[in-house]
């Protein structure tokens, strides 16, 4: 124990962070809560020597996202936008959508966004940054192995294909030129006969620079520019001399017979990049046009690294020189946020005059500064970089959002730094500008300056003039006292249950009343369906508090597995210090003891457990790509999709072999939406070695498709053969699963119970609902039902085990495990579509105009369209699902509230515009509209 003190106050406590913590507005402090009886307290204090955190020093983040009070409208209004707006506005169009469902966290959503962003930009400057934002997003190059000027082979995001002004609205998928490169050089290149015969052309002119004579072809220099012209061939006195003197025109040798040899052959790629720079300024001050567009790019191929970008990029600022330019602000962007640490980059972007010499090369924008911004505040939300891009981007905008998104975030920046005064003033501005959402920073800066009543008065105004959302109630409960404090949290989680800080204030206010256990039970609330570094930081030290050292471990690692840098006890503790400290509480099992463990873990799908468990495989072995990819698939599954990226990369690049390195890239492809090449990739890999892998990702990648029976034939065949290849059991749990899913859909329903009995056999549990289907299928309901009990016995998430039940039994046994799931999981979207539609009577009105998916309503009742859009309506407040704003406007429609109908379908065509039955119901409720006498 004492070893333990020692070794703990020992520690270095410094580093920085990403995440809101725990104790994100505690000052230090050393007292323990006790809340475990005096027995306990001294070995709390061994392992809790800052304490728990303490309700006085909780309080949520403001975020620095555009959050509009009308989501809905606003999406579809910016879906009404982009198909009215020239194509010129819809770039930009695209960016304030991205702004706007930042909030949400969907990586997928947002990628989306940027894609069609970088689809419909025109300009070099606006592909450049949005290209290199593109692959900031997707941090490819975040472990090494891959270099930040690679070309991913697609063309949005392919360097050389930013530099090429117009769009093809064709490419969003298309690969770019850069991989079929293979042009013969006696093509690309003019033969040496054709350049001699070209210089013997007859000199009639000569330059003199010093007492050296440069030869030249009058008519060719003249052609250079329209100066040249009036001089050499107009009614200038040169054009009637034979030898003009250039000696006091600050101009060398080299470069004046560089200027003669660029006159024959217009070529450039022959001289050394200080002689095409000294023609650049040449072409420049003499107005050579075509000259200095030939320097301007042939200097941008010489741009590769942050070495040439710094001595290059001042040459293309002094001479406007745009592709130059671009080229440097390629490199800087894709260097990022390395980049941004350099003071030599920093001038570039925020010296006094950068503004001014960026935009005279077309080179300053909004867009610039919104990424440069964002990444500074990702790095360092207090830091002297992100307040001067912030001020920059403030200076950049024009459009309305874009100048409150400036100003609040300008105000979230200021109140970190703890400047209430300041803070105040710019949300004041983001308000006036349009955005409600800063009221709450308004009044977080009073209450941060002791106006603790106006901040109150503030967001009980908010409330009245509003429709209320969780986040209003969650902000004036910070301005409220006892019970009337609980009874705002407890509103805030019922309307938006996944903002985490009334779980947060709860449990540790339990924790304060020595109800350590409750405390967990209340983070477990949230934990289950959204996981979060803080709210495990939080469960940890309740576990520490009562002596469970080993799940307080298994939380910090999976902590940890989300966000490697993340710091505990307000930034004084790395995660891997505590670790240490309490491995020596828990006994460690060998690698061997870990794959037991592991397979336990999954089995059980205790997802957090599992996560855990790979984190401690992998401080022993941490080259295993294997691990990696096994992480990926446990965070996709808990809908960390951006953590889950990060380790697919990170599998990819320590990958030992090409074949298994074909398989990651395969399914990196698949998950960033290019379906084609990842079956490339899928078979490539087989034809080097037949795996699992392998064949397992080509079959996967083909049933995410509408398949024929041929198709599902060949996919049934792949999945055979998958589990013919070597594996572990949990990979081969999760074919045999999917092979009896493909035997279901092609209706043999024998050959699919085999499959998941097999896989039952090796613990994969999930198979329990696969075989509920094929008894259902079978009229065996009451089999099916037992067989999902089953699966809820033995699952840790068990919310869609619930749900899946609920197919299985009566009306209202059906109700009470919907109401479970959504316990469970809020974000489940079934729960609230069914509760929706069993409020509504198929009419033969209904019948007609509703989507085929409310078919399957059991429970009938009299005219409930109201109750059932207001179950939607509550999912829908916190979660713009695609669904679910389908089937509201499908309700809207039935109803005859067309405008609503129409609303709803643009909004989810916003997120989604292909999707087609969304579509349809669009295009039937808007004729429903212009013909309404015809209905």
């Amino acid at each position: 124990m004492v070893y333990l003190v020692k070794k703990l106050l020992s520690l270095k406590l410094k580093g920085t962070f990403k995440s809101t913590q725990v104790h994100a507005s505690s000052p230090p402090n050393t007292t323990i809560v006790n809340t475990i009886g005096s027995s306990s307290i001294a070995r709390a204090k061994t392992m809790l020597p800052f304490g728990l955190p303490k309700t006085d020093h909780l309080e949520p983040t403001i975020e620095p996202h555009l959050k509009p009070i009308q989501l809905v409208e606003t999406l579809a209004d910016l879906y009404r936008r982009l198909g009215t707006s020239l194509e010129s506005e819809k770039s930009l169009i695209c960016i304030e959508q991205y702004s706007i469902l930042s909030s949400l966290g969907d990586p997928k959503l947002l990628r989306r966004c940027l894609r069609a962003a970088r689809q419909h930009a025109f300009d070099v400057h606006s592909k450049v940054v949005l290209s290199a934002l593109l692959r900031y997003e997707s941090r490819e190059d975040e472990h090494g192995g891959v270099s930040p000027m690679d070309c991913s082979s697609f063309i949005l995001e392919c360097p050389k294909a930013t530099l090429e002004s117009g769009c093809d609205l064709n490419s969003i998928y298309d690969h770019c030129k850069c991989y079929q490169e293979c042009t013969n050089s006696a093509d690309a290149q003019i033969s040496k006969e054709d350049e001699l015969l070209t210089l013997e052309e007859d000199s009639d002119i000569s330059f003199c620079v010093g007492n050296e004579e440069i030869d030249c072809v009058r008519s060719k220099i003249a052609a250079l520019s329209t100066p040249f012209k009036a001089m050499l061939c107009g009614s200038f006195i040169e054009s009637k001399r034979s030898k003009i003197d250039f000696s006091q025109n600050g101009i060398s040798v080299e470069l004046m017979k560089a200027v003669d040899l660029y006159s024959r052959t217009k070529r450039v790629d022959m001289f050394s990049p200080k002689i095409v720079l000294e023609l650049l300024s040449f072409a420049e001050r003499f107005c050579c046009e075509e000259m200095k567009s030939a320097c301007d790019i042939q200097l941008a191929t010489f741009v590769n690294c942050m070495e040439d970008v710094l001595v290059l990029i001042e040459y293309g600022l002094e001479d406007r020189a745009n592709v130059l330019v671009a080229s440097c602000l390629q490199v800087l962007l894709r260097e990022l946020p390395s980049s941004l640490h350099s003071p030599k980059v920093m001038r570039i972007f925020c010296s006094s005059e950068a503004r001014e010499r960026l935009a005279s090369a077309g080179h300053a924008s909004f867009l610039l500064y919104y990424f440069l911004s964002q990444v500074a505040m990702e790095e360092d939300m207090m830091s002297n970089r992100t307040v001067m891009l912030l001020e920059r981007l403030k200076e950049c905008a024009t459009l309305k959002w874009q100048k409150a998104l400036a100003l609040h975030q300008l105000g979230c920046v200021w109140l970190e730094r703890l400047e209430y005064k300041s803070a105040q003033c710019y949300f004041e501005a983001a308000t006036e500008a349009g955005h409600v959402y800063s009221l709450a920073g308004i009044a977080r800066s009073r209450y941060k300056q002791g106006q603790q009543h106006s901040a109150y008065k503030l967001m009980n105004t908010l409330i009245s003039e509003y429709k209320a959302v969780g986040w209003m109630y969650q902000e004036r409960s910070l301005y409220n006292t006892g019970e009337d404090k609980i009874a705002d949290l407890n509103t805030a989680t019922e309307l938006d249950p996944t903002l985490s800080f009334p779980y947060k204030y709860r449990a540790v206010s339990k924790a304060e009343k020595k109800q350590t256990t409750d405390a967990i039970s209340e983070i477990d609330r949230i934990i289950q369906f959204k996981l979060a570094p803080d709210c495990l930081e939080l469960r940890a030290w309740f576990f520490i508090a009562i002596e469970d050292y080993g799940s307080a471990l298994r939380d910090i690692r999976a902590m940890l597995t989300l966000e490697p840098s993340y710091k505990m006890f307000n930034v004084r503790l790395s995660g891997d210090d505590l670790i240490d400290l309490l491995n020596h509480k828990v006994q460690q099992g060998s690698q061997a003891d870990c794959w037991l463990q592991l397979y336990d873990q999954w089995s059980s799908i205790d997802d957090i457990g599992s996560l855990a468990i790979i984190h401690q495989m992998l401080v022993n072995d941490p080259w295993k790509s294997l691990l990696r990819f096994r992480q990926s698939l446990l965070l996709l599954r808990l809908n960390c999709k951006k953590a889950a990226m990060r380790c697919l990369q990170l599998a990819c690049n320590l990958s030992s072999s090409e074949h298994e390195k074909l398989i990651y890239e395969g399914w990196i492809l698949y998950d960033t939406g290019h379906r084609e090449e990842a079956l490339v990739k899928a078979e490539k890999s087989i034809l080097i070695q037949r795996s699992f892998e392998a064949f397992f990702l080509k079959a996967y990648t083909l049933s995410d498709s509408n398949l024929d029976p041929e198709s599902s034939s060949y996919v049934i065949e792949l999945l055979e053969e998958a589990i013919r290849c070597p594996s572990d059991g949990l990979r081969k749990g999760q074919a045999l699963n999917n092979l009896g899913g493909m035997y279901v859909d092609s209706g043999k329903l024998d050959q699919a119970a085999n499959c998941y009995m097999n896989a039952l056999e090796i613990k994969h549990t999930k198979a329990h609902q696969g075989l509920a289907r094929v008894y259902s299928l079978r009229n065996q309901q009451k089999a099916a039902y037992a067989e999902l009990s089953k699966l809820i016995e033995k699952a840790h998430n068990n919310a869609s085990a619930y749900e899946n039940r609920s197919e299985y039994c009566d009306s209202e046994m059906a109700k009470n495990d919907l109401n479970m799931a959504t316990e469970l999981d809020p974000l489940r979207t079934y729960p609230y579509s069914y509760r929706a539609a069993v409020n509504i009577l198929l009419s033969e009105k209904f019948n007609q105009y509703s989507h085929p998916a409310l078919l399957w309503v059991v429970l009938m009742d009299d005219q409930k369209e109201t109750e059932a859009i207001e179950e939607l309506s509550k999912a829908i407040a916190f979660k713009p699902d695609l669904q679910m704003l389908h089937l509201r406007a499908a309700f809207y429609e039935s109803t005859g509230n067309l405008n609503s109908a129409l609303c709803d379908c643009e909004a989810a065509l916003c997120l989604e515009p292909d999707h087609i039955d969304t579509l349809d119901l669009y295009n039937r409720a808007r004729d429903q509209a212009i013909r309404p006498q015809q209905i």
